[in-house]
């Protein structure tokens, strides 16, 4: 009889341990200080921790560090920018950044249904972020096909945009190489042809207008598709496809390479460029700061805009790569060092990118102003156009554009991921099976490629430019921004939250992220969102181009069908729900998801370790 009832005793103990496993609600704490319980789930997780660490780095070090901060710090300030910089980092980007990993963590679930387990009321949370991070995918992957493009070009021993005796080169094309011989005998020439240099035109420049882009006069004339384009832009498809289709487990081993690899080479040209001539005047205007520059409204937007973009917060990304973190792990850590190390590779870039700059300005004669640029006008006109003035040009343009491209599929990568763990977690009952998840991203890639098509075509920079501007604007991410903080901190409740962080990490974190949450993050979000609405100027394309009222307006469309996601879906559920006003609105406001118990966690991972449940565990669970 003994022996029988030890039988059923283990019997019972390795059911309850794969009911646990089973069961797909994610867990949450319903009051502060109360024992919570967390069920695990059906799903992957990360190998190691460096895994985590390295796809979250590749994620979110990304392009914007290398042509976007160091040209906004150049143009607002020089180092006085590092002021709303380090005031937005402290109090929106590294709060949002852990509380969107800390969140994914807490409750394994994707981009989506996370926010339905904690605030039903603002699952519109979810759907927006989902739909901004598939319009920056479809965005993306056009510059990784620019990119690539380049980077074939650059196997020559004659780079094709350092001439101009090419098919797609004009009368009007002057090398740069001449152009700064000519400038001691340009009024001369202007008095004798009745022309001035600044009607020629640079072979870079028309490289990438006229042969890349085939640039058609605007957004009324689509033209051809581009088809060199087209299969560059198919190429990181494929890419991205094989690196991601089998999950966590193998992206996780990927990023050792991608992740690690762009910031070597960026080690390498900041070390080339601070040897050419000039160099020290670029790093000087990158760095001389101007105390004045903060008194203007732009200069603190751009440093908050910058810190959401670089961070890669409120598209579902950093909560779908949180969710395969084991329950224990010490992301609070993670999320501390990972900050330093985006922060720092931005400012780091700076000095590789204008030591190259004053190099160029020196040889042209013109100043720092005159080259510096932002953005693809950076990585596909000015520095192309700086290597065709070093020795070995075609090595350092297979390096420089190596650097982008791995830069670029790192956060590819994580976009896609963070899109498809979102969907996978809403109906897991339906994509989690066999191999559906592969069958979906095979579907979700096709979709996104289909989109990338308008902007592979002769008008497809206005589009893209349109895209940029409007559907992944600092105006949406704010927006997001906005209402996160207000479900988790208000609605879900901010001590609620703490006593998960304290039941995941083994500590309290301290008072300010708390602060953060509540206060400081939603009002910089707020503020910057009102100021950037009320500033708005209508896109214009290289300062020249203004696009028509109704590509203004699907611009607008494409904005707002993310923004309205909350407020429609939070009519929806309020309409659907049933019972009075208050009733319902009560109902909304209840987390979804049984109290969280680290007893359950401990349960399953000794079974998987040793095959049985300790007894202990299962009265501390069943209690």
């Amino acid at each position: 009889m003994a022996q029988l009832h030890g039988e059923e005793q283990r019997k019972d103990s390795e059911t309850c341990a794969r009911d646990y496993e089973f069961e797909s609600l994610p867990p949450v704490v319903e009051a502060p200080g109360e024992i919570v319980v967390r069920t695990v789930t059906q799903r992957d997780q990360w190998s190691s921790r460096l895994d985590f660490v390295l796809s979250v780095a590749g994620g979110f070090i990304g392009l914007g560090n290398v042509w976007r901060f160091p040209y906004l710090c150049y143009k607002h300030g020089g180092g006085a920018f590092l002021i709303p910089y380090g005031i937005f980092l402290l109090g929106g980007g590294i709060p949002l950044f852990f509380m969107e990993v800390a969140l994914g963590q807490f409750t394994a679930q994707g981009g989506i249904s996370c926010w339905h387990t904690v605030c039903p009321l603002l699952t519109g949370i979810g759907y927006s972020s989902v739909i901004i991070v598939s319009m920056m995918s479809i965005n993306y992957i056009v510059i990784l096909a620019w990119t690539l493009f380049y980077l074939a070009h650059s196997f020559t021993s004659n780079l094709p945009w350092a001439s101009c005796n090419n098919t797609w080169n004009t009368p009007n094309c002057l090398e740069d190489t001449m152009r700064r011989n000519l400038t001691t005998v340009a009024g001369n020439m202007s008095a004798i042809t009745n022309t001035s240099l600044d009607n020629y035109v640079s072979p870079v420049t028309e490289f990438w207008e006229r042969k890349v882009l085939d640039l058609s006069k605007g957004m009324d004339e689509v033209g051809d598709l581009q088809w060199d384009l087209v299969l560059c832009m198919l190429a990181m498809w494929v890419i991205v496809f094989f690196s991601i289709w089998r999950g966590v487990k193998v992206t996780g081993k990927i990023v050792y390479f991608t992740a690690t690899f762009p910031l070597l080479m960026l080690v390498v040209l900041f070390v080339r460029g601070v040897t050419l001539p000039g160099a020290s005047e670029g790093i000087k205007y990158y760095l001389y700061p101007k105390l004045e520059y903060l008194a203007y409204p732009q200069v603190w937007i751009d440093a908050g805009t910058q810190i959401f973009y670089s961070y890669t917060v409120c598209i579902g990304v950093m909560t779908s790569l949180g969710s395969y973190n084991k329950y224990d792990y010490n992301c609070y850590r993670s999320c501390v060092l990972l900050s330093c190390m985006n922060s720092g590779t931005s400012f780091f870039a700076g000095f590789a990118i204008f030591a190259i700059l004053g190099f160029m300005a020196q040889e042209q004669g013109v100043g720092i102003a005159d080259v510096a640029e932002s953005g693809p006008g950076l990585a596909f006109i000015v520095y192309p156009k700086a290597v065709t003035m070093m020795p070995l040009p075609s090595l350092w343009a297979v390096l420089f554009f190596i650097m982008l491209l791995l830069l670029g599929l790192d956060s590819q990568f994580m976009h896609v991921e963070g899109q498809v763990t979102s969907w996978i977690d809403l109906h897991p009952e339906l994509l989690r099976k066999g191999c559906r998840r592969q069958l979906f991203l095979v579907l979700v890639c096709f979709i996104n490629f289909c989109f990338g098509l308008t902007m592979v075509t002769q008008g497809g920079m206005y589009v893209f430019q349109m895209f940029d501007y409007y559907a992944t604007s600092g105006v949406v991410l704010l927006w997001v921004a906005f209402f996160e903080c207000v479900a988790l901190a208000w609605l879900y409740g901010v001590d609620r939250f703490y006593v998960a962080l304290e039941d995941m990490l083994g500590f309290r974190p301290g008072p300010w992220m708390k602060y953060c949450w509540m206060v400081i993050t939603p009002s910089l979000c707020l503020s910057c969102f009102i100021y950037s609405l009320v500033k708005f100027k209508p896109l214009v394309y290289n300062k020249v181009y203004e696009y028509p009222p109704w590509a203004q307006s699907l611009g607008w469309c494409m904005a707002l069908s993310s923004m309205v996601c909350v407020p429609i879906y939070a009519l929806m559920h309020l309409v659907m729900a049933e019972g009075s006003f208050h009733m319902r609105l009560k109902q909304l406001l209840e987390p979804k998801i049984k109290s969280p118990q680290r007893g359950a966690y401990l349960a399953t991972k000794a079974t998987e370790q040793d095959g049985a449940l300790p007894e202990k565990v299962i009265m501390q669970t069943a209690l």
